[in-house]
């Protein structure tokens, strides 16, 4: 019996901010999954290894986790003052599916660099020391982010004394800001207010099984529902094994998710939320508390301004994911949110917060008018790097 052989497609391999995933030029797919559909999805789950029972992604580029099980898909923007577009598609592990519901903040760093180096941008632009501005259309959200790029000797500068928590090594400092970030759909119950889907600040969510919660519905960033880690029996200190080891905590988290995503309107159904893995995002909330993180290293209450945990996936994060940051950030920026209330009640253009990995520094511009909330930006640092470049590998009837 004969079998197709494998096709080779260019590729890189990045890291941006505490996530990894593969990146491609638009032009570089296989014709048929240059454009959005089922060949697209096949493609990309085979470069990954999904979907696999085992959940270790022997046969893919995948690390098995939500922030190593990752595609993104760079083009010439088509859209007026931007220079690229970015696509990105959360890939299921064990299940065959990609969620374009959302972007990923993290891997957002490293869209500016690769479009830099994969002659995306005009090489006019960039000059031999200094840094680059890169407009970037993302796709999933239809929304503006604006990376600050730095160049040495014409070439996008990788290496520095950047620190990320959550990273092992430093790197070079790459700014990001997430212009308007606030979500542009129609809200939930409540219809009228864009980035608090029910008109509130914080709701009483009734969670069959749990309870009934204090919550934040927020989106900005990326829909996320906040909750106080108190509420459901946390400190707001966990690790991942504390909760990523118990089945029932993952099986409550979910349960909160999918109620919360049917508040905001994202699904009509709970029984949606199975297949809308990657939005919305669960986190909860406390007052600074010190705590020895993933790393060894002490996160004194001092150091920070609020404790947050957040679950990606299914599972707890082990760190930040970056759009979930964009989330706090805006909440912490207006007053009366649980994420204001955790940060000691007053509206912050910034926030340090503690997460298992350590502590992120994230701001954000708000302001009232008419009695809703706008946010015109959130600012926050990444780094990015190649990790490995050239091509991937897929069998031909893969897709």
């Amino acid at each position: 019996m004969a079998h197709a052989p494998q096709i080779k497609i260019p590729a890189v391999y990045m890291r941006g901010g505490t996530s990894k995933g593969v990146f491609f030029r638009l032009q570089d797919l296989p014709e048929a999954a240059q454009v959005p559909g089922e060949a697209r999805d096949k493609l990309l789950l085979r470069v990954i290894g999904s979907p696999d029972p085992y959940a270790k992604h022997i046969d893919g580029m995948g690390g098995a986790t939500s922030s190593t099980s990752k595609t993104v898909i760079v083009a010439p923007s088509t859209r007026p003052g931007h220079d690229v577009d970015y696509l990105f598609g959360q890939v299921g592990i064990d299940k065959p599916f990609i969620d374009w519901s959302g972007n990923c903040g993290n891997l957002s760093a490293a869209v500016g660099p690769y479009a830099i180096a994969n002659g995306l941008i005009d090489p006019a632009r960039i000059p031999e020391n200094g840094t680059v501005t890169v407009r970037i259309w993302q796709a999933n959200i239809n929304k503006t982010i604006v990376a600050h790029v730095p160049v040495t000797n014409g070439q996008v500068q990788e290496t520095g004394d950047f620190e990320l928590d959550g990273v092992t090594f430093p790197a070079a400092e790459v700014q990001l800001e997430f212009m308007d970030p606030a979500e542009e759909g129609d809200g939930g119950e409540g219809g009228a207010n864009k980035m608090f889907p029910t008109g509130n600040l914080v709701d009483d969510l009734e969670v069959p099984g749990v309870g009934t919660l204090k919550a934040t519905m927020i989106n900005a960033g990326i829909p996320t529902v906040f909750v106080n880690a108190a509420d459901i029996g946390y400190t707001g200190t966990e690790l991942q094994d504390a909760i990523n080891g118990d089945p029932k905590a993952l099986a409550m988290f979910e349960t909160i998710r999918a109620y919360g995503a049917m508040r905001m309107g994202l699904i009509a159904h709970v029984e949606e939320a199975a297949r809308r893995q990657h939005t919305p995002k669960v986190a909860f909330v406390a007052p600074p508390a010190g705590y020895t993180a993933s790393s060894g290293k002490r996160v004194d209450a001092g150091d920070i301004d609020l404790l947050v945990r957040a679950l990606s996936m299914g599972k707890l994060h082990h760190a930040m994911m970056g759009t979930a940051a964009v989330a706090i950030g805006t909440a912490a920026a207006i007053p009366g949110t649980l994420v204001s209330l955790a940060a000691g009640g007053r509206a912050h253009e910034a926030v340090r917060f503690g997460h298992p990995s350590g502590l992120l520094r994230v701001g954000a511009e708000a302001r009232q008018e008419g009695g809703d909330w706008i946010v015109t930006k959130a600012v926050m640092s990444r780094s990015a790097r190649v990790l490995m470049e050239g091509w991937v590998r897929v069998p031909g009837d893969a897709f």
